[in-house]
Formats: C-alpha cells, structure tokens, sequence
C-alpha cells in the first residue's frame, strides 16, 4: 500500500487488507500470483491496443505530456480498486490496467506514452519484446533507480517518485518555478505506521524504509500552496503530473493525477481515492485542492522526451 493509500486508515475507511495467506506450494495459488505480476491477457490486450491507437492517432509526434494526455483519457471509466501491487509473497513487478489508483494509473500512462514514442508499430509484431519492454519501462518508473531489489525498492513516497524519476531524466519537477515554496517537513508515514503495512512485519524491512525516509527528508522539495494553484495554472501543460500534498504528519502526497487543460483551465485526470473508476475532476484543480480536507497543494512534474538514443527513433 502505497502511504498515499494508507490515509484512508486514518479517516476510519477500511481500504487496507492484508491478503489471505495461501499454501505456497499450490500451483492453483502460484498460477494466480503470476498472472497478478505478469499481467492477464485482458491486461496485455489493453497494451496493445492502446500502443496501436496511439500509432494511428500519431500521438508519437507530439509532445510527451500531451501523448499522455490523450492516452490517459481513453482510461477513463476504467475501475478504482486500491493496493492493487499488494500481492502476497515477495516484491514482484504488478502489471494490471484493468484496476488501477491514483499512482498506477499515472505509472501506466506515463509507461504507455514512453512505450510510443520510443517504439514504433514493428513492436506489435512481437508479443514477448513488447511485454519485456513494457515490465522494463514500468519497473523503471515504479522502483528507485529503476531497479526492482524488494519491497523498499518501490518508490512508495511519491516526492520520492518524482525526484528519482527527475534523475534520471524521465520528468522535471516544475513546482518552484511555478512558484513552490519549501517544504521541509519530516516525512515518516510509514516507519512510524508498520501496523498498516502487512511487508513491514518482515525484519530488517522497518529499518530500510526508514533510512529512505530519512534521505527523502534531508532532500530540498517545493510544493504550491492551495491558495497560489490558480495563479500557477496557466504554467501547468496537459499530461503533466499532479501530486496533491498531504496535510497528514509525515506524510507528503495524498493524491495524484495528470492535468488535463481544457475551457481556459486546468482538471485533473485521475483515479480517486473514495470513487469508482478514473475520472475528470468536476471542478478546477484550485477549487478541487480546496474543497479537500487533507490536501494543501500541489507537485508538479513534466514529463520528458525520451533519448533519442534510449529507444528504436
């Protein structure tokens, strides 16, 4: 569960629930737990033709925001269902687009529009190097340097996501010359809630989780307080990536979603936390922010174009 989740537990929603422990020598038991890893075929169907509507729609020629964008669009509908990386046994990539929240539904956006701008339609002719490249760009996205090593590996604080994704030149953070101030809160959500994490019981785990907590507190990070969302607005560009901060003690993102600019202002794409499927807010990302309890502002992150030299263009 990512700590963006684990929220809900302070709000009384029973949204996390550790897994039935299951006979690890059932090969019924096994077989479930690869197709939640692997992807089932309706998963990898949703790739595919996803990847060939973006080809045919030519979204590879614009910009990688607005390819996402487009892409993310077409998710909507899609069901909400939390902790959806959740599964029993070891830390193992997750892929599942028929179920996503609020992060992996901009992990798989983010994943698909890399995946098109990088490739080319040939990819589609070859069903294993297309899910090899999907997992590769998806476990570069989710897992701190783009290395899958166990459960601390995965980018749970999604302040963290952003600036290691930043290092290695997938996205910008934009938030401070949009006008972010510093936020040098401590953030410990997790080391100091181990309760709400069913892999934190495992020795050892408490520990690592919190030596990255500690690097990310140390880290300068800048956010844009609710009451300046709308004057940052019109620097804000279809696709980028919105994290709402989170006024919970050490915890830094409640919420998170890609903008979508439309009728002179900015929405957000998104999965929510209390809904049923990925939707458009409603309101203006200002006027949303506000009328949330537990959300002070926002992070923004700009996507980038992949190296030319990084793929087949």
């Amino acid at each position: 569960m990512r700590p963006a989740a684990a929220i809900a537990a302070l709000l009384a929603i029973p949204v996390f629930l550790a897994l039935a422990s299951c006979d690890s020598g059932s090969s019924a038991e096994e077989a479930r737990l690869l197709a939640l890893s692997e992807g089932t075929s309706e998963d990898w169907g949703i790739v595919r033709s996803t990847l060939a509507w973006a080809w045919d729609e030519e979204l590879h020629g614009l910009p990688l925001g607005e390819t996402m964008a487009r892409i993310g669009v077409t998710f909507v509908g899609t069901a909400y269902v939390p902790q959806t990386l959740e599964v029993e046994g070891p830390e193992r990539l997750v892929v599942n687009l028929r179920e996503l929240d609020c992060v992996t539904f901009v992990e798989n956006v983010l994943a698909l529009g890399r995946f098109v701008h990088l490739h080319d339609p040939s990819v589609l002719d070859d069903d294993e190097r297309l899910r090899a490249e999907y997992r590769r760009l998806l476990t570069e996205i989710r897992y701190r340097g783009g290395e899958l090593e166990g459960y601390p590996s995965r980018l749970h604080y999604f302040s963290e996501w952003i600036a290691d994704n930043e290092a290695r030149g997938l996205m910008r953070d934009i938030s401070r010359e949009l006008g972010g101030m510093a936020d040098d809160t401590p953030i410990d959500f997790m080391s100091t809630h181990p309760d709400a994490y069913r892999q934190l019981s495992e020795p050892g785990i408490v520990d690592e989780i919190a030596r990255a907590e500690a690097r990310l507190s140390a880290r300068p990070r800048y956010f844009i307080g609710e009451a300046h969302i709308e004057d940052a607005a019109p620097g804000i560009a279809n696709g980028d990536i919105i994290a709402a901060t989170s006024t919970v003690d050490g915890l830094d993102i409640a919420h998170t979603g890609l903008a979508l600019v439309r009728d002179g202002g900015v929405f957000l794409l998104h999965a929510p936390l209390v809904g049923s499927e990925v939707q458009i807010s409603e309101f203006p990302l200002s006027a949303r922010v506000q009328r949330i309890g537990g959300q002070d502002g926002i992070m923004v992150a700009r996507p980038l174009e992949p190296g030319a030299a990084a793929g087949d263009r």
